[in-house]
């Protein structure tokens, strides 16, 4: 019973394979029902079903409802080299990517429009079906214009290499990294590959052969 607002009535309900599947596999859901559901919704498909008519429809009849991320995802990561990074984290609760910092042993200098590669003093697997996406950080573009000159940059899940970030320095002014300093974000993203296939037309759609600026400014 939705209208049901017992207190205390707790439930947590782990999230079907179907699910992860459907979220990209990138997290496992786990509802916390704090109020307003009953003991029935016990099944895989009722807890599908409650994930996504709560954040589908927000404030909607089932009220009290509370969702955690629990991460499904383990990465390992080796040190390299001789500087001792720390393991990169998340700085907020909310927040996309891990921070990665600079492993160096002394300052690095990048002069203006100069393009330098910095070390980060780790190696991962990252999980078949997965990508690492290496994007810039936004202090450091907004305050000294430096960003990642590639970015995003790609970390394939079979690359074993040390992960390196290419900065640049869009700024007039020379720009100094100190070791360990937070350089990059690193930010994990489920991919899909392709099999292509040769055909001798596709389906035509209303936008067309329309390319650059085809859709105007406004």
């Amino acid at each position: 019973d939705p209208t049901d607002q017992t207190p205390g009535r707790v439930i947590a309900l782990d999230i079907s394979p179907m699910m992860q599947t459907v979220l990209g596999r990138v997290f496992r859901q786990k509802a916390v029902l704090l109020k307003g559901l009953s003991e029935g919704l016990s099944t895989q498909a009722d807890a599908f079903f409650c994930w996504i008519h709560v954040n589908g429809r927000p404030g909607a009849a089932l009220s009290g409802i509370a969702l955690s991320m629990v991460p499904d995802l383990a990465i390992p990561v080796v040190r390299i080299g001789a500087v001792e990074v720390p393991l990169p984290r998340y700085q907020t609760t909310g927040a996309a990517g891990l921070d990665l910092h600079a492993a160096l042993t002394e300052p690095v200098v990048i002069g203006s429009l100069e393009r330098v590669k910095i070390p980060t003093g780790l190696t991962m697997a990252i999980p078949r079906g997965f990508e690492g996406q290496l994007r810039p950080r936004s202090g450091l573009a907004a305050k000294h214009g430096i960003t990642v000159l590639n970015s995003p940059g790609t970390i394939d899940a079979d690359f074993r290499g040390e992960i390196l970030v290419l900065l640049v320095n869009l700024s007039p002014e020379p720009v100094t990294i100190a070791p360990l300093d937070r350089i990059a974000q690193l930010v994990i993203s489920p991919v899909a590959q392709a099999e292509l296939a040769w055909a001798t037309s596709l389906e035509p759609t209303e936008r067309g052969r329309g390319g650059y600026g085809s859709t105007g400014r406004s």
